[in-house]
């Protein structure tokens, strides 16, 4: 029996008999609730990233959750962006926006005006090497 046990060698890994499974996510997804100092009109100041500092006006809160700002690009260079509400803070002025239509601006539509503009870079770096090529 001791040479047929040599024989039979274990192997250097056994894989495991339990085998995971993934666990069922039973939640639903809940809107993101917005404070109540945040409301459609309201002057917000953005806290973080490349507009810091910067006063913008809430358009809406989109889909996802997050809020849709805008400021007049000439006055301070903020365009329209989408910002979470945790980065920013409301303030008691309020602005009529009744003449804005925010009706077609959502999220694909915001998202879609991302990925033209990496398009149109790659093309012109495209073309930058083309004439390097041509030369």
């Amino acid at each position: 029996m001791s040479a047929k046990r040599a024989a039979e060698k274990a192997p250097k890994f056994c894989p495991a008999d339990d085998v995971k499974k993934p666990l069922s996510n039973k939640r639903k997804h809940k809107p993101t609730k917005l404070r109540a100092s945040i409301t459609p009109r309201t002057t917000l100041i953005i806290l973080t990233r490349r507009f810091k500092r910067m006063r913008v006006v809430l358009l809406k809160q989109l889909a996802s959750g997050l809020l849709l700002v805008t400021r007049p690009f000439k006055i301070n260079g903020v365009p329209l962006q989408r910002v979470n509400q945790a980065y920013v803070v409301a303030t008691s002025t309020k602005v009529d926006i009744s003449r804005v239509n925010v009706e077609k601006l959502d999220d694909e539509y915001l998202a879609t005006q991302v990925e033209k503009k990496k398009g149109e870079t790659e093309f012109s770096e495209a073309k930058k090497v083309e004439k390097m090529c041509f030369q």
